[in-house]
């Protein structure tokens, strides 16, 4: 009896199957090394096309989910995926800490969202914590997410405006909070000048304003930036 059980506490845990989301092939490859000692790393995917058919294919474990990419983000994919694939547990691993995106992503269906700067053995403790059905949070985003179900004003769980502007114009509207130029923000998202001049158009008459200036404001107010 006691010799099974010390055989059965010395058992090495199964490596978990994991995907991984990113449009930044060096970023992927960083990862992957990083984790390929303690997962296995079944799959990875630059776009959100890419990302659901493999995904698909695949069946991890935990799919380790950047929000910002070209073609839609994270939350595409945990709209195409979360109902064919209930099992599936997403976790966010991104650059932005913005609260409007990690609270999206949890509405969403993601199980957890950590930032970049997150280490090796943190991540790997992350991703067994949601494949287990954890919550997991870097400390500093566990408030927005605690706001967020408060139901606190200053970070609404619906804003009907918030809601009308696409995940691109969004994209488009953070960094133009933040006093990037227009050709500053088409480098960073890969879009020619024109389209986010079209983009700033069509959330200045979503929104009812007539500047930058006030979109910055407004932004601000909603954490945004």
């Amino acid at each position: 009896m006691t010799e099974s059980t010390d055989i059965a506490e010395g058992a090495e845990q199964p490596r978990l199957r994991v995907f991984l989301v990113d449009d930044h092939a060096m970023f992927r490859a960083g990862v992957r090394a990083e984790l390929g000692v303690h997962v296995e790393v079944v799959g990875e995917a630059s776009t959100v096309a890419e990302a659901i058919n493999r995904i698909a294919v695949t069946l991890p474990d935990v799919v380790l989910l950047d929000v910002h990419m070209p073609d839609g983000g994270g939350r595409a994919v945990l709209d195409a995926m979360r109902r064919t694939h209930p099992a599936i547990r997403f976790l966010a691993l991104s650059v932005s800490d913005a609260a409007e995106d990690v609270i999206g992503l949890i509405r969403a269906g993601a199980r957890g969202y950590v930032t970049k700067t997150i280490s090796p053995d943190e991540l790997t403790a992350a991703i067994r914590r949601v494949a287990d059905g954890d919550a997991v949070f870097s400390p500093r985003l566990a408030g927005f997410v605690l706001d967020a179900f408060a139901a606190r004003p200053d970070v609404p769980v619906a804003d009907p405006e918030l809601d009308q502007l696409t995940n691109r114009e969004r994209e488009v509207l953070r960094l133009l909070a933040r006093g990037y130029a227009y050709k500053e923000i088409a480098k960073e998202l890969f879009i020619s000048i024109k389209t986010v001049e079209t983009h700033v158009s069509n959330v200045l008459r979503k929104l009812q304003m007539s500047n930058r200036y006030e979109l910055s404001r407004w932004a601000a107010d909603r954490r945004l930036v």
